[in-house]
């Protein structure tokens, strides 16, 4: 499954780092990609969204 999430305050690659590195702990067979320019991250895993949603959130970067 993959989810596509909006997080505003995405802007720098420690930005990208930081979730990259929250997704992999939550899921290490989880495929992410983050794009500053569009705010957007895109994880692919069997989680559902509210987890992904509550992990970006606890690291301080919370979707919109």
């Amino acid at each position: 499954m993959q989810v596509v999430l909006t997080v505003p305050k995405l802007a720098c690659s420690a930005c990208v780092d930081t979730i990259t590195q929250a997704v992999r702990q939550q899921d290490p067979q989880a495929q992410v990609e983050a794009d500053p320019k569009t705010k957007q991250v895109r994880i692919t895993s069997e989680q559902p969204e509210s987890v992904w949603r509550q992990v970006l959130a606890q690291v301080g970067y919370p979707p919109a």
